[in-house]
Parts: structure tokens; C-alpha cells; sequence
């Protein structure tokens, strides 16, 4: 009985205490750096590129991925279940994602018929679309799912969605500081929720961020300078490809280094 109180606090500060640390300090570089500088409704490509960079990529993938690879050693969680599938799986995730999000997009485009906008919008908010499901599902959300994985997969998978759900939406008070809008705050759990449920079936990070990065655009498209949509789109573009290129590279970067196999039944 002695021995299994070590491997229970191990665990829990594997698998909570670290996991729930990051988001921590990334939702206050999200404070800092966004949420108190009206960033993306004010025209300053400086500091959306460090934002990017720190933000999203350094704290929001890389950070992640290091705990991520504690845990695959451990074996609390794999590949598989992290969201990085094969090219193939990927592929079809993506086109899924695409036709929902562009169903959604018809009818609910906030530009009106200007798609080129709602495009650059989707850029802008993308690199943060990836670190809130690398943070709050990748990380979090199999990290919790593993701590309770004894209690069963309903039990495991129910308390997953409901707390990166949670989470989701509390990154409202690090993006709306100045002010607690209740409606964003329950929009934002409203679609972590939808989100969760989506990620722990189909297990893929581009899809879930992509879905992600679209109800973004639906919810904060008020609050966007015009002049990321047309006349600076560049700064946009650069700063999302860079981001999901460094996804691309941790995901390959995986798939050589950590194999899950999967062993059928005898």
C-alpha cells in the first residue's frame, strides 16, 4: 500500500501538476502579449510576430511536445492518441473538418460575402487556434484522460471533454481582459465542448485545429483591424506558415522517433 502513494504522486505531477502549469503560463503570455494590447484590433506586425512566436509556437507547441515526450517514454499516452496520424488519416480528418467548417462559413460568414477576408481572418487567428489544442487537448486533455484511464473510457473520455472544455473557455479572461463579456465566455465553452468531442473521436490535431481557428473567426471578427484582412495580409500569412510548418516538423519529427503499433487480436 506504501509503495503506491510514490507512484500516485509521480502521476499526478506528470500528468496534472505539469500539464496544467503550462497552461498556466501560457495563458498569461496570452494575457501579456494579446489580450491587454488589443492586438489583433490594432495594426502592429512586431508584436503579432512575437506573439507567434512565443505564444503559440515556443509555449503554445514546442513546451508541449517536450512533456509529450515524458509521457510517451512513461507510456501514459502515444501517438495515436495525441492527435498525429498518418499523412492518410490526416488527409481525410482535414477534408471532414473542411466540409464542416465550410458549411458553417456559408451560412454564418460575419464579412458577408467577402471570403478573401474571412481567409486572412482564419490566418491571423490560426497560429493560436494550434496552441489551444496543443495546450488544452494534445497536453491537458490526454494528460487528465490518462490519470482517470482506470475509472474506464467512458469515465476517461467524459472527464477529458469536460475539462479541456473548461479550459477553452477560460482562455476568454486572457483574450478579454478589460472587460468579462459573459457570451464569449459561453460561446467559448460551447465550442470547446463541440471541439472536444470531435478531437477524442477522430484524434487529429490539424482538423480540430482548423475547426478551431474557424469558430475563432466567428466569434472575434469584430474585434480584427481591417488592415490584417487586405492591405497587410502578408504579415498573416507568414506568421501562420511558420506555425504550422513547426506543427508539420514535430509531427514528423515524431512519427520517426515514437512508432504506436497497433497488434490485432490473435
Amino acid at each position: 500500500m506504501a509503495t503506491q502513494f510514490p507512484e500516485l504522486r509521480q502521476a499526478t505531477i506528470r500528468l496534472l501538476v505539469i500539464p496544467f502549469a503550462i497552461y498556466a503560463a501560457w495563458f498569461l503570455e496570452i494575457f501579456l502579449l494579446e489580450g491587454t494590447e488589443r492586438l489583433f484590433e490594432r495594426f502592429d506586425p512586431l508584436h503579432l510576430f512575437l506573439y507567434t512566436i512565443i505564444a503559440c509556437i515556443l509555449t503554445g507547441i514546442i513546451v508541449p511536445l517536450l512533456c509529450v515526450r515524458t509521457s510517451f517514454v512513461s507510456g501514459a499516452v502515444n501517438l495515436f492518441q495525441i492527435g498525429f496520424r498518418s499523412f492518410r488519416r490526416t488527409i481525410m480528418a482535414c477534408a471532414l473538418a473542411g466540409i464542416i467548417c465550410y458549411a458553417g462559413v456559408t451560412f454564418l460568414n460575419p464579412f458577408g460575402t467577402d471570403r478573401i477576408a474571412f481567409a486572412n481572418a482564419l490566418l491571423l487567428l490560426l497560429p493560436g487556434a494550434i496552441a489551444s489544442v496543443m495546450i488544452c487537448w494534445v497536453l491537458v486533455g490526454t494528460h487528465v484522460q490518462a490519470f482517470v484511464r482506470s475509472g474506464g473510457m467512458v469515465i476517461s473520455i467524459s472527464v477529458g471533454i469536460l475539462v479541456t472544455a473548461a479550459l477553452f473557455g477560460m482562455t476568454t479572461f486572457a483574450y478579454f481582459p478589460a472587460a468579462f463579456r459573459q457570451d464569449l465566455f459561453f460561446s467559448a465553452v460551447f465550442i470547446g465542448f463541440i471541439t472536444s468531442v470531435f478531437f477524442f473521436a477522430i484524434r487529429d490535431v490539424y482538423s480540430t485545429s482548423l475547426i478551431v481557428g474557424v469558430c475563432s473567426v466567428l466569434t472575434q471578427a469584430d474585434r480584427i483591424s481591417l488592415l490584417y484582412l487586405h492591405n497587410a495580409a502578408v504579415y498573416v500569412w507568414i506568421n501562420a506558415v511558420l506555425t504550422v510548418s513547426i506543427l508539420a516538423g514535430i509531427h514528423l519529427y515524431l512519427s520517426r522517433n515514437y512508432v504506436t503499433l497497433e497488434i490485432s487480436p490473435q
